[in-house]
């Protein structure tokens, strides 16, 4: 029999190149990931905290804060690891892990941002049979789907990305499905219909976020009320769905199209737009904009300086 080497240690390629000012990347992301910590455990901790606060999209904007936890733990400290060290090597298996939180993080995102969307379009188009439709047994449902299905769907996905490999070298700062695939010595059919079929599931969140927002805008400009209420609550999540879609996306386009023209540092940039935008800007916005978080946490700094 043939001696076949299985390849179990990969390499991320991502770095080469910054040797010389990996400790102030050092310094810069490590501030980054702490303002990132500071602020989602600020605003889980007041929704929390606060009975008050123990509504629908209290409660959907607390998941979706833990999930921006969940996706940065992915990446950050392993990132951080090997801006320290000489080599950035990861086991097959741990790039395994590592992909599997990164993109059912990214398709916990939508699925969160559909569900807001959604209890949004109850409450100001439907607010009459609000309480009826958003109850307690209804949103504990839709949380655990908000969760159960990504994290289903990228398992099916992890699973298509085990194949045995013929290469080692991925040129990417994390690991990602698709560029484990590429090193597989051969690529299933599953391996690329089921890639496909979620793509276009979220994407379909997408079309179904964009879609509620329009319809509420034709409604609220009717009403000086809704309008105020779609402004108050409503204008924080368009800014989080348009980041979230564009940083993504930026990804995407690296991913598919990354080109040898740009620079390493560019590509680096563009890998981290959603692991660095969203986890910090999400919750800045949400808690500057609702106003009984705003008040809850203000409250709560005057309280301890004074």
């Amino acid at each position: 029999m043939d001696n076949i080497s299985i390849i179990t240690m990969l390499t991320l390629s991502g770095l080469n190149g910054t040797a010389n000012y990996r400790v102030p990347l050092f310094a810069v992301t490590l501030l980054c990931y702490c303002v990132i910590l500071l602020v989602n455990v600020t605003v889980i901790a007041t929704i929390i905290g606060d009975k008050s606060l123990h509504e629908p999209m209290y409660i959907f904007l607390c998941n979706l804060c833990i999930n921006g936890l969940y996706g940065t733990a992915g990446f950050y400290p392993k990132f951080l690891s090997d801006l320290l060290s000489p080599a950035q090597i990861i086991s097959h298996a741990g790039c395994l892990l590592q992909g599997f939180v990164l993109h059912s993080s990214a398709a916990a995102d939508f699925s969160l941002l559909a569900l807001m969307a959604y209890d949004r379009y109850v409450a100001i188009c439907r607010p009459l049979v609000y309480h009826s439709v958003m109850t307690k047994q209804r949103i504990s449902l839709l949380v655990f789907f908000v969760w159960f299905v990504p994290f289903f769907l990228t398992f099916m996905s992890t699973i298509t990305s085990t194949s045995r490999l013929c290469g080692s070298n991925i040129p990417k700062i994390y690991c990602v499905n698709w560029f484990i695939n590429n090193l597989a010595c051969s690529v299933s059919i599953t391996a690329n219909v089921i890639p496909g079929f979620i793509f276009t599931f979220y994407f379909g969140h997408a079309v179904f976020v964009m879609w509620t927002y329009v319809y509420m805008i034709k409604i609220c400009i009717k009403s000086k009320e809704n309008l105020s209420r779609f402004m108050q609550t409503c204008l924080p999540h368009v800014f989080c769905v348009l980041i979230v879609a564009v940083s993504l996306l930026f990804d995407v386009i690296y991913m598919r199209l990354a080109s040898r023209d740009l620079s390493q540092n560019v590509q680096n940039i563009m890998a981290m737009e959603f692991l660095l935008i969203p986890p910090i800007i999400n919750p800045i916005i949400y808690g500057y904009k609702l106003t009984k978080i705003k008040k809850r946490i203000l409250h709560f700094l005057c309280g301890k300086c004074f």
